[in-house]
């Protein structure tokens, strides 16, 4: 019996790449269905019996974190192979406490997709050698410090999509078009976000994102 993967990530030309190596090297995986970002994945995860995600990272919409963790809630069994270009350790800490059970690093992904998801399969975990070095290092046993787990849970599901789409550029009325929202609601939120972390400058704001995961360059 075949192993059922979807393959998630807004950019056609990496879903295509990828499908192609499983086509060509993947014994019995089968490519069941394909995702542009996580709310098409959620979607897919309805109707289809799936036994593998290999999620990208950093997605609009919903990114890789949300989806992950919106897929293992639905379905606690749930396999999650993060795909990302990502290997900062910080991050590397957050993405696998979430329960996922695998994490490659893009620039390797072709030479390692079929082994991981083979491995992941057999109820194994698979990372990029990169990344079991980290693991490895015992970082990512050592716990986030106290004080950002603090500021983190402040902030609310919305905030926190605002907070990336500030950090991703976009202007107020660019956040509240994607949104359905007014502009003032909008600063309102954004106003709200600087309070809860005690942040106020623009560009602090944006490496705080980007330190924590909610957004991705």
């Amino acid at each position: 019996m075949g192993v059922n993967v979807v393959l998630v990530d807004d950019h056609t030309v990496v879903r295509d790449g990828i499908k192609a190596i499983l086509e060509r090297e993947g014994s019995n995986i089968n490519v069941v269905g394909e995702a542009a970002n996580g709310k098409e994945a959620l979607e897919i995860s309805v109707s289809e019996k799936i036994d593998i995600y290999v999620l990208d990272i950093s997605m609009p919409e919903m990114n890789g974190i949300d989806t992950a963790e919106a897929l293992m809630k639905r379905d606690p069994s749930t396999k999650i192979i993060i795909l990302s270009m990502y290997d900062n350790r910080n991050f590397v800490d957050k993405v696998l406490k979430t329960g996922v059970k695998g994490y490659l690093l893009k620039e390797n992904a072709s030479d390692e997709v079929v082994r991981a998801i083979h491995e992941v399969a057999e109820g194994k975990f698979y990372l990029s050698p990169k990344i079991s070095n980290i693991v490895v290092s015992g970082y990512v046993s050592q716990g986030a410090p106290e004080k950002v787990k603090k500021e983190k849970s402040l902030l609310t599901k919305r905030e926190k999509q605002i907070l990336q789409f500030i950090a991703e550029g976009l202007s107020a009325r660019e956040i509240a078009e994607k949104l359905k929202l007014s502009v003032n609601t909008v600063h309102v939120h954004r106003r709200s976000i600087m309070r809860k972390l005690n942040i106020h400058k623009q560009t602090n704001l944006v490496r705080y994102a980007l330190k924590e995961g909610i957004a991705h360059l």
